[in-house]
């Protein structure tokens, strides 16, 4: 079992939970953030990831610690459940439709942190109570953590909601594929340089 408890406390937020890669994408979150509740448990749905997560934040600033721990959390929290990532299939990747938005998600679990965010909202702009530049915030502290490389590309798409959510699923998506185990290779590491 791929399986973590995981805590962090800090003087802006309180966060702890369990997170299970080989579950069946069942969830408890609750963060204080709606918006960013509503996107995590589709994280957790479409990535087949059993979640619970918990965060007091200091959401009487904004939701930026709030979210952006929870991205620094999440993304060790995978790190150290694959361990040494030994039978991974490593790449994921989707292009995901949403409604009118079409998003690309494409991912590596290198060892290095690379992301390229190109699914712009207007400036200012809340999805429900966040702020939709919490996206991108979110994203760069999982992957800095997960230590990954990670491009997502909005293709197409007017309704942010449907964006942010494509955004995602798409990522939850392409999670899933990249951690799943490769049953030809499953006692090998799928890098010719022997470490990943």
């Amino acid at each position: 079992m791929r399986k973590i408890d995981f805590a962090r406390k800090t003087g802006e937020t309180d966060i702890c939970g369990c997170l299970n890669l080989d579950g069946s994408g069942v969830y408890q979150i609750n963060t204080g953030c709606g918006f960013f509740d509503h996107m995590t448990e589709l994280f957790a749905k479409h990535g087949n990831f059993d979640l619970t997560l918990r965060c007091d934040g200091d959401l009487r600033v904004d939701g930026h610690h709030t979210v952006e721990d929870c991205g620094i959390v999440l993304g060790k929290a995978f790190k150290d459940a694959l361990g040494d990532k030994k039978g991974i299939s490593r790449y994921g990747s989707i292009i995901l439709p949403m409604d009118e938005a079409l998003i690309l998600v494409a991912l590596d679990f290198s060892g290095r942190s690379y992301l390229n965010f190109d699914a712009d909202f207007p400036d200012e702009y809340k999805l429900g109570d966040m702020d939709a530049e919490l996206v991108e915030e979110f994203l760069l502290a999982f992957v800095r953590n997960a230590e990954i490389t990670l491009h997502v590309k909005k293709l197409y798409g007017k309704n942010n909601h449907h964006v942010a959510e494509g955004v995602f699923k798409g990522f939850a998506r392409a999670l899933r594929q990249a951690v799943a185990i490769d049953e030809k290779n499953k006692d090998k590491l799928p890098s010719t340089k022997g470490v990943l």
